[in-house]
């Protein structure tokens, strides 16, 4: 037979099991939404990933097509465009200051190229090292295969080019055209064009795809919230009244 402090003692648990439910409900919701937020970010990364690999392979199928001779009109929506040009390559050369991992400090050959039909645009040769800067390169005719391109190199933070010594940082198409007295058209050789420049061709290396990075972010974060909510339903659960 039950006696009464049985019954009073049986009341006194449910109420406290009510009570401690009712206080384990809105940190469970906030667990669970924020975690399916988390999920749902992690999960449209991934997506982008994808994606951004496909426009990486359709850039790299435009880049290594077969070359076109160099259209009458150029514009930068021909960014990429594998281009075939004849020409002679001229005195005046422009000198950009990049550092290469593993090799160092070096500099990338902005030359004029004068071609056969009269026009004169811009020709990135490619990269010497430092101690090469001034040196002798051969200039002349030349056949060059190249992709037109419109680098991101210049920002505001940029610092205006040390004409006095020939050092640009950036190779900023319009300045480069005035100065030596070119169209703003630039060709980057894929090819070399004469002994002791290195060809840097056009690629995808500079283009980021950090998507998986992004991801494997926010599923950390979920696993970090839901072992927060965890953490604070177990306090909630031992908490005395």
């Amino acid at each position: 037979m039950i006696e009464g402090r049985d019954i009073r003692a049986l009341l006194r648990g449910t109420s406290f099991g009510d009570g401690m439910l009712k206080r384990m409900i809105f940190p469970t919701l906030i667990g669970v939404i924020g975690c399916g937020i988390l999920i749902w970010l992690g999960t449209w990364q991934l997506a982008r990933m994808d994606w951004k690999a496909g426009i990486l392979a359709e850039i790299t199928a435009e880049i290594i097509a077969d070359p076109v001779p160099l259209p009458a009109v150029v514009d930068p929506s021909m960014k990429y465009l594998p281009v075939m040009a004849e020409g002679v390559i001229g005195e005046g050369e422009l000198h950009v200051l990049v550092s290469r991992k593993q090799i160092g400090a070096g500099y990338l050959i902005v030359a004029p190229l004068t071609l056969s039909d009269g026009r004169r645009v811009l020709l990135d040769r490619g990269f010497v090292e430092e101690m090469a800067k001034d040196a002798p390169r051969p200039k002349g005719a030349v056949s060059v295969v190249g992709n037109l391109h419109w680098p991101d190199d210049m920002n505001s933070s940029t610092p205006a080019p040390d004409l006095g010594r020939n050092i640009w940082f950036g190779r900023d198409i319009p300045a480069m055209a005035v100065a030596l007295g070119t169209e703003p058209i630039l060709i980057v050789a894929r090819d070399s064009t004469g002994e002791g420049i290195e060809p840097i061709p056009v690629g995808i290396e500079g283009i980021p795809n950090d998507h998986l990075q992004y991801a494997i972010t926010w599923f950390s974060l979920c696993l970090v919230w839901f072992g927060m909510t965890l953490f604070l339903l177990w306090r909630i659960r031992t908490r005395k009244v």
